[in-house]
């Protein structure tokens, strides 16, 4: 935690949104405690405990996130938790839902594409995927992260009655499935996420080095001393 500490000093851009997101669900919980809302006090306090995922990261697996990266890990679980389920924006907007699916696949397609460009860097791994194969990795590894959250939503809806597939049908004809529109919507968006990323990394790796966009969100192994101490 002292080194994602020392990286928000030196990231001021980083910092500023890490404090104002903390205030914000530490204000949010002082609010609902008060209100007695205690299961939304819990929801604070995950999130929290959420936006400590970038430390761990880096910490264990020895993995340096791009500022840019963590900022947008940390907007889309503020806006998932605090803004979509306290502040009940998945109600308020319809497309709230569809917005953040679409960036949870951007960045998992940025985590495939990461996991499978540092294997094909390295010597001592003896395959060499071409630009395309490894933009098809990482669009394969969002969808199937994708596809398994679907799987956990059904899960939970069948095991302690929640509705987090919008399980209704309507009473018009014709009869509509609403939690298969919820969950194919949510893996179109997915999809799009995926697309997008994958398409910017095909040309990163074509033109290694040169995507200063794709870079922006592209972790990297910490590999020495020297380089735990970059931004």
């Amino acid at each position: 935690m002292r080194g994602q500490v020392k990286k928000w000093m030196k990231n001021k851009r980083l910092s500023f949104v890490y404090i104002i997101l903390i205030l914000l669900v530490i204000y949010v919980a002082i609010d609902q405690f008060l209100n007695e809302n205690y299961e939304n006090v819990f929801l604070c306090v995950l999130t929290m405990l959420l936006f400590s995922i970038p430390s761990f990261i880096e910490k264990k697996i020895k993995v340096m996130l791009p500022g840019a990266l963590e900022v947008l890990i940390l907007l889309f679980i503020f806006a998932a938790e605090i803004l979509g389920e306290i502040n009940s924006y998945y109600a308020m907007f319809p497309h709230w839902d569809d917005m953040l699916h679409t960036i949870n696949g951007f960045l998992a397609a940025a985590i495939g594409f990461s996991l499978i460009d540092i294997l094909n860097q390295n010597e001592r791994f003896m395959i060499t995927l071409s630009p395309f194969f490894v933009a098809v990795f990482a669009f394969c590894f969002s969808m199937t992260i994708g596809v398994l959250w679907e799987f956990f939503e059904y899960g939970m809806d069948q095991l302690f009655g929640l509705d987090m597939q919008k399980d209704t049908l309507l009473t018009k004809v014709p009869y509509i499935d609403i939690g298969l529109i919820d969950t194919m919507t949510d893996l179109i968006v997915n999809f799009i996420g995926a697309v997008t990323f994958s398409v910017f990394g095909y040309l990163y790796v074509k033109n290694r080095g040169k995507g200063k966009f794709v870079n922006k969100f592209i972790p990297k192994f910490i590999n020495s001393k020297k380089d735990s101490k970059k931004d």
